[in-house]
């Protein structure tokens, strides 16, 4: 996995929190910080139920907000799972390559490398 990838989740994530924060302090009225942990436990699927939204607009937000963290969070899913993937097959090809390399100078007596 390229730093390129962590790096875009990680800044998506970001991007999501703030502009959570940011859209339920004006459309709710909340502090920024009830706004922020609203966002949070919401992205987070803890769901306090602390702070509710009350508005129709607040709440078609809460939903975009849980679909788009889903969202974000299957992908992080998958990266890491391909990543390991990618590590292990790499792993695996390295030893069937020394594997083989121990083979043909058992049975050559000579090494491979010269």
């Amino acid at each position: 996995m390229t730093w390129a990838r962590p790096v875009t989740l990680i800044s998506a994530l970001i991007t999501v929190i703030v502009s959570g924060t940011v859209f339920f302090h004006l459309v709710e009225g909340w502090s920024l910080l009830d706004s922020y942990f609203f966002t949070v436990v919401t992205l987070s699927t803890v769901g306090y139920g602390s702070i509710v939204p009350v508005t129709a607009l607040g709440k078609i937000g809460t939903t975009v907000l849980i679909f788009t963290g889903l969202g974000i969070f299957a992908v992080a899913i998958q990266q890491f799972g391909e990543f390991t993937l990618r590590r292990r097959m790499r792993k695996r090809a390295k030893r069937i390559e020394e594997s083989e390399e121990a083979y043909i100078k058992a049975e050559t007596g000579k090494d491979t490398d010269a």
